[in-house]
């Protein structure tokens, strides 16, 4: 785990809000604070659907990002904002495979970004999670390396937090 200032607040909140810079990852939860707080859950409702289509468990980040950005967009910054991703199961295992071979896939739950923003300004936390125990922690370096790598490679400005 590893904590990370990002340092050009317009330049991340576009990558976030108006660019596909992260649609591939799943959205866990949000918390955006305006004029009231709005809470979102990630997590599908597959009973509102008629199909019996396999759905994934969370939506894409792609699916709410416009309804996530019409609440942040206006005259006034929001108060504050939190968004939860994980990187998808298919990309985790091809992480694994190429990065972390003894671990097995299933045995993670997620590996996440959690951006927060506030008046203090943004972060983002990584985090890795397994479903049991495991004493080998490849995988958390693995992604936390990847993390950096991708801010850098999308020119998004970060310095490691105290």
């Amino acid at each position: 785990m590893i904590a990370l200032n990002l340092t050009e607040i317009k330049n991340i909140t576009s990558h976030l809000f108006l660019k596909d810079t992260f649609d591939a990852f799943r959205f866990i939860e949000g918390e955006v604070v305006t004029f009231n707080t709005f809470r979102i859950d990630g997590y599908i409702q597959k009973d509102f659907f008629d199909s019996d289509a396999a759905l994934p468990e969370y939506s894409c980040w792609k699916d709410i990002r416009e309804y996530c950005f019409s609440l942040v967009r206006g005259k006034r910054t929001p108060v504050s904002f939190r968004f939860i991703f994980r990187l998808s199961a298919e990309n985790t295992a091809r992480l694994i495979a190429r990065e972390a071979p003894s671990i097995r896939p299933e045995d993670v739950q997620g590996l996440y970004l959690n951006l927060r923003y506030d008046s203090s300004g943004l972060t983002c936390v990584t985090g890795t999670s397994f479903r049991t125990f495991i004493p080998d922690k490849s995988l958390e370096h693995v992604w936390d390396e990847m993390v950096q790598k991708f801010f850098r490679q999308h020119g998004i400005l970060f310095e490691q937090a105290v």
